[in-house]
């Protein structure tokens, strides 16, 4: 494939996005104001995504009929809030690349991911270890930590951390896998984010899945920065299961409620340890109130309880936008623009800024992490006063992640023209 040739000009980004076939979406959100009022540069959706229009028409349906029908909104509401989960499962399911049955919207991502490895962390006296990214989001690290704790196994000892080779600043893709070959037969599950935090690397979830089940290991994957980002086709490359979040990039609003992924092979596994709840047992006797519990057959037999319907009804907001636009196109821009992006970066002035994502874009999602000559929070509440909206991770990176549903190429030239000029400075 031929590299795109970018231009560095104001009217070349114009013409970028009179060609965008994603533009209309951008009316669909909900713009943050800049301190002089005009919409701000948005670049933190990697944090917080921003608002769909519809977001706030669904959830005040809900309150309608809330206020209308009080406990008959159960059945008998527009949209009845005991099956309401299901509007969006063939929606997550097409996000993914997976079936209907493998996937459900429950909780949020870190009680999701402990009660994944409920049932598929199952630590023996040979098998006991994690393999997980040396500098994984905190929440998975604390998470793989106090399982191996709660399994009478010491951290230090259970948990295998990835790291860069010195000098570097991601993970090389060989030596994911020669990690996983050379620790496999003592490794218990093998626990990897979609796309690191920190750098913006993306991980081969195919690749490194089939030689962690080569050498016997359970394979989840943290999708937090991934879904709604990259495209996965989960059913096919096989890992045990796969959690995430909805409010970066799926524009769910703070807090919002998390996904789950459990393979099929693991659909009619009744005795696979779990943690069980209401919600996961069979629908046909639900409310006869039994004793035993019989769960759903697939992601769905994970629930616990009923799931809160005002969240539900922002996500959907958000999933029709997704599931109307396809993740193919998204992806197609998302490498667009990031790549131009990239491009103007590297056209600052030398020593200014280190970008430390992969430049593979088979290696980034939209993310591009930053390291600035100087004190980067200090840029970033400069950036901010422009009007331009980053985040910032310790110890000294700035993430801008250009978002393919409401970012426009002008955007993304509008914030590098801000930071050329305090490069000048």
């Amino acid at each position: 494939m031929t590299a795109p040739v970018y231009e560095s000009t104001d009217a070349f980004a114009h013409t970028l996005d009179a060609q965008d076939p994603l533009r209309p979406f951008r009316d669909e959100f909900l713009l943050v104001a800049s301190p002089s009022g005009a919409p701000s540069v948005y670049l933190a959706g990697n944090s917080l995504g921003l608002q769909p229009r519809k977001a706030r028409k669904y959830v005040q349906m809900e309150m309608e009929d809330w206020e209308r029908l009080g406990v008959e909104g159960h059945v008998h509401g527009r949209h009845p809030w005991l099956p309401y989960h299901e509007l969006l499962t063939e929606q997550v399911a097409r996000l993914v690349g997976a079936q209907p049955q493998e996937v459900v919207v429950m909780n949020t991502l870190s009680v999701n991911l402990h009660l994944m490895m409920v049932s598929f962390y199952r630590p023996t006296r040979e098998r006991f270890k994690i393999l997980i990214e040396g500098n994984a989001f905190p929440s998975d690290q604390y998470a793989v930590a106090s399982q191996a704790r709660f399994h009478g196994y010491n951290p230090e000892e259970a948990i295998v951390r990835l790291m860069p080779r010195e000098g570097e600043e991601t993970l090389r893709p060989g030596d994911i896998l020669e990690a996983v070959e050379r620790h496999g037969k003592q490794v218990a599950l093998v626990m990897l984010g979609s796309v690191n935090y920190l750098t913006g690397q993306a991980f081969d979830i195919g690749a490194i899945t089939r030689v962690a089940h080569a050498q016997g290991c359970k394979v989840g994957f943290d999708l937090a920065h991934g879904a709604g980002n990259l495209r996965f086709a989960l059913h096919d490359d096989g890992p045990d299961f796969a959690v995430w979040c909805s409010y970066k990039y799926l524009n769910g609003g703070p807090g919002s409620l998390g996904g789950v992924f459990v393979h099929e092979r693991h659909a009619h596994s009744p005795d696979l340890p779990r943690f069980e709840g209401w919600w996961g047992h069979n629908k046909a006797t639900r409310f006869e109130m039994g004793p035993t519990f019989d769960p759903l057959p697939g992601a769905e037999g994970w629930q616990l309880s009923n799931p809160p319907i005002f969240q539900l009804a922002a996500l959907r907001a958000s999933m029709e936008l997704f599931d109307k636009a396809t993740m193919e196109a998204v992806r197609a821009k998302s490498e667009k623009i990031t790549g131009f992006m990239e491009f103007l970066l590297n056209r600052l002035p030398g020593g200014f800024v280190t970008i430390t994502t992969p430049k593979d874009p088979k290696q980034r999602g939209a993310q591009l992490s930053l390291r600035f000559k100087g004190e980067p929070k200090r840029l970033l509440g400069r950036l901010s006063q422009a009007g331009v909206i980053c985040d910032f991770r310790e110890p000294d990176i700035i993430r801008a992640a250009p978002a393919p549903l409401y970012n426009t190429y002008l955007d993304v030239f509008r914030f590098v023209r801000t930071l050329e000029a305090h490069a000048l400075e």
